[in-house]
C-alpha cells in the first residue's frame, strides 16, 4: 500500500506520477493545493538564461500534445485534486500564457470557482532575445475554490495579508489591502543552493499563498513538486505537506531542500 494513504504529521514526498499518487490520498483531506503543472512550451525555441541564449526544451514532460490532449491532461489532474480537496479548501494554479488559460477553462468545466486571478510580476525577468514581441515578465496565478451551486467556503487570512510581516518578501505599503499584482523577484541564488529547476518559484511567492489560504497545522499538497519550494514554505510556516514529483533529478533536489527545512524547524 502506498504510504500516501496515511496523512502526514510533517511531510511526505512521493516519487511517481501525480495522477497515480493522488489517487491514494483520502477524499477531502487536503486544505490547500498549489499546482505548477507543465507549461507545455518545449517547442524547439530559445530563451535567455544568465545572459545566454539557451533552449526552452525542458524535457518530454513539457511537450504539448495538441490543444485537445493538453486540455484532457489538465482536466484529469484537476479532477483528482477536486476529490482530495476539502470543501473549505482552495487550489492555486500557476502558469504562463502557454498553459494558464487552458487550466482555467478545465477548472471551470469541473465546477471550480475562480476567487481571484493574481499577476506575479517579475521585476528581474529575463530579456526578450527575439525582439518580436513584448518581454514576458509575469505569470498568472488562479485561486480556485470548490463550487457547483453552493456557497463557497475557503480560508482567506485577510488581516494577515494586510498587516503581515513576510521575512522573505519585499511587500510595500503594509497596512493596506493587498492587491492582485504581486511584484516578487525570481528565486535568488541562495534558494538554488541544492540545484536548479527551470520553473522554480521563489519562497516569497509561496509564503504569501500559504499564509493567505491556510492555517497552522493544515495539509498542503503540491502534485508537481519540482524543486520543493512549496514544501519548504509549508514547513517553515507550520503546515503539513505532501509533495509528488516524477522526475528523479528534481525529486532528489526537492528532497534535499525539504529535509534541510525540516532540520531548521526542529
Amino acid at each position: 500500500m502506498n504510504t500516501a494513504t496515511a496523512l502526514p504529521t510533517a511531510s511526505q514526498l512521493h516519487h511517481g506520477d501525480a495522477l497515480i499518487e493522488i489517487s491514494n490520498i483520502p477524499t477531502g483531506s487536503v486544505d490547500l493545493i498549489f499546482a505548477d503543472p507543465p507549461y507545455l512550451l518545449s517547442n524547439g525555441g530559445t530563451t535567455c538564461q544568465g545572459g545566454q541564449r539557451v533552449s526552452v526544451n525542458k524535457g518530454r514532460w513539457d511537450r504539448s500534445a495538441g490543444l485537445n490532449e493538453d486540455l484532457q491532461f489538465h482536466q484529469e489532474w484537476l479532477r483528482h485534486c477536486y476529490r482530495v480537496l476539502a470543501d473549505t479548501g482552495s487550489l492555486w494554479v500557476s502558469g504562463s500564457y502557454h498553459s494558464i488559460h487552458t487550466c482555467g477553462f478545465a477548472a471551470l468545466s469541473l465546477g471550480y470557482h475562480i476567487i481571484n486571478e493574481v499577476t506575479w510580476f517579475k521585476p528581474n525577468a529575463a530579456p526578450n532575445l527575439g525582439c518580436r514581441c513584448f518581454t514576458a515578465s509575469h505569470e498568472t496565478l488562479l485561486w480556485l475554490a470548490k463550487g457547483k451551486g453552493k456557497r463557497y467556503r475557503y480560508t482567506f487570512n485577510y488581516e494577515s495579508m494586510r498587516h503581515g510581516d513576510f521575512p522573505r518578501d519585499q511587500l510595500k505599503s503594509p497596512g493596506k489591502q493587498m492587491r492582485s499584482v504581486w511584484s516578487i523577484p525570481t528565486p535568488p541564488r541562495r534558494e538554488k543552493f541544492y540545484g536548479k529547476h527551470p520553473t522554480q518559484k521563489p519562497l516569497a511567492l509561496l509564503d504569501r499563498i500559504i499564509l493567505a489560504s491556510s492555517n497552522p497545522g493544515d495539509l498542503v499538497l503540491d502534485p508537481f513538486m519540482g524543486s520543493g519550494t512549496t514544501g519548504v514554505s509549508a514547513i517553515a510556516n507550520g503546515r503539513r505537506f505532501i509533495g509528488i514529483e516524477q522526475d528523479s533529478e528534481f525529486f532528489q533536489l526537492a528532497s534535499a531542500r525539504v529535509d534541510a527545512a525540516q532540520k531548521e524547524v526542529v
